[in-house]
């Protein structure tokens, strides 16, 4: 990792946020859970937990559809498992994955999961899941966006 030296008016930790994403991004393969590893090991906990989650997302979006995504998760929940936050992200990414594939899923993980999970997957076309945040996802916000997605008249 090149850490760029901080200017004047950027804090040394925003140079190796910056440093963290870009070593991230190009991350993939047999080094990706090294670079994760060597990121989660940063002094600034936040920050690096930061770095990994968009990291994380970034790939799990690209790659959840496909075959390779429960390899790929796996390697990753070993890599971050003692942070309950984002091992939580990964769990939640199966989950997306499930129910985009349309594989059975059980209600109660749906319904007992993350704004941010239930939001992405109120947007999916997985018409069971759809119709069961519209009627009991946890936020205004969760059930608007089902309802929209299922185009119910008068919702609009």
């Amino acid at each position: 990792m090149n850490t760029p030296a901080p200017t004047r008016d950027e804090p040394a930790e925003h140079a190796r946020f910056a440093a963290h994403l870009r070593d991230l991004a190009r991350a993939t393969g047999p080094e990706e859970t090294a670079v994760v590893a060597r990121v989660l090991g940063d002094p600034d906990r936040t920050m690096a937990r930061s770095a990994v989650l968009r990291h994380l997302d970034r790939r799990a979006t690209d790659l959840h559809p496909g075959p390779e995504f429960e390899a790929w998760a796996d390697a990753m929940t070993g890599v971050v498992g003692g942070d309950p936050f984002l091992t939580r992200r990964l769990l939640e990414w199966s989950l997306i994955r499930v129910v985009v594939l349309e594989r059975p899923w059980r209600p109660g993980d749906l319904l007992e999961s993350s704004d941010w999970l239930q939001l992405k997957a109120a947007a999916t076309s997985n018409a069971e899941v759809v119709q069961l945040l519209a009627e009991r996802g946890r936020t205004k916000r969760i059930r608007r966006t089902a309802r929209l997605n299922r185009a119910w008249p008068g919702d609009r």
